[in-house]
């Protein structure tokens, strides 16, 4: 009976380092509440609650002048506006020069790093995504887009040249930012809107969804204790005949794909990740439940992910990924 009892333990504890082991991932995953893709989400998610309105983080729209596309942080679209929000995680004291440009300190001793003005930054992105909207025809009134940065670091200290620009957001702002129960909008963002705009109609407001839903992209890793990273997806890394059965989830031909739990079969040798496929459709923007497939590979088959402004690709077994959305 105990020696039953104690390979049923053993079994348990080898199970669980098969499943639920960080491996190559879980440095990263212990430092994701820092990063900047974890912020824009978070940011994000607090828009969409105080005003009702829809986020879209991590869009990369054509910017002719630049000759590339230009990654935008978020885009919140209300009734009444729609906002490019540039966020910037500083810490310790942050200053501008006499050309606008900001400085903060750097994890070297006495180096500042230099920051290209961010207001003038956020304000071109805000020019650029009008620009796109209007040749994708939807034309909005000057002014309707607007440009702000959101420091949302305790720990940043900006000086007054910074903190009285009404475009940027301190940390004690962001910290107590309440929605006006009368007009849906906090003293920040009223201070954003003139007397004279209106809410928009509905058609030019699921037009703006439209569009933007569509819009070029980063791609997006989500893991497990809802965590979203924003990159790019390489590939699939495991045993070769589970790469076969991979080698048509790209992402011409697949949007999104879901991680299902490990499930095992007839012992420990064949266990399982069921992933959930769902082929592209240029034509429509959601996918119905009857269009997902699906293939089963070997439970240690990775996803190598490069994270946005990471210089190297990351490996992530598919026990701690939830899904991935591939941008077009």
């Amino acid at each position: 009976m105990w020696v039953e009892i104690l390979c049923g333990l053993l079994a348990y504890k080898i199970i669980q380092r098969v499943f639920f082991a960080g491996g190559d991932d879980a440095s990263y995953l212990a430092d994701l509440d820092s990063s900047h893709s974890y912020l824009c989400f978070a940011v994000a998610s607090r828009l969409e609650k105080l005003y009702a309105g829809r986020c879209f983080v991590g869009l990369r729209i054509p910017d002719p002048d630049a000759g590339e596309r230009q990654h935008i942080d978020v885009v919140l679209v209300t009734k009444r506006e729609v906002m490019v929000v540039a966020i910037k995680n500083f810490s310790g004291y942050v200053e501008a020069d006499k050309d606008g440009n900001w400085s903060c300190p750097t994890d070297k001793k006495r180096k500042q790093e230099i920051i290209p003005n961010p207001v003038l930054e956020v304000n071109r992105l805000a020019a650029n995504l009008q620009s796109y909207l209007e040749q994708r025809g939807a034309k909005l009134p000057d002014g309707h887009i607007i440009g702000r940065v959101v420091l949302p670091n305790p720990n940043c200290r900006p000086s007054y040249t910074i903190s009285i620009q009404p475009e940027v957001m301190l940390y004690d702002q962001w910290k107590d930012l309440k929605t006006d129960s009368k007009s849906g909008l906090s003293a920040w963002i009223k201070g954003a809107f003139t007397g004279s705009k209106s809410d928009m109609q509905d058609s030019v407001l699921q037009n703006l969804h439209i569009i933007l839903s569509s819009s070029p992209m980063w791609d997006r890793l989500e893991l497990q204790g809802d965590k979203n990273v924003l990159g790019e997806f390489i590939e699939f890394k495991g045993r070769h005949e589970d790469i076969q059965l991979l080698k048509n989830l790209k992402r011409s031909k697949v949007s999104r794909f879901i991680i299902q739990k490990s499930t095992l079969f007839g012992g420990f040798g064949r266990s399982r990740v069921q992933i959930l496929y769902s082929p592209r459709d240029y034509r429509a923007e959601g996918t119905s439940s009857s269009e997902w497939k699906e293939i089963s590979v070997k439970q240690y088959t990775e996803i190598v992910f490069q994270p946005l402004h990471s210089k190297k690709a990351r490996k992530f077994k598919l026990s701690s990924v939830v899904s991935v959305t591939l941008s077009a």
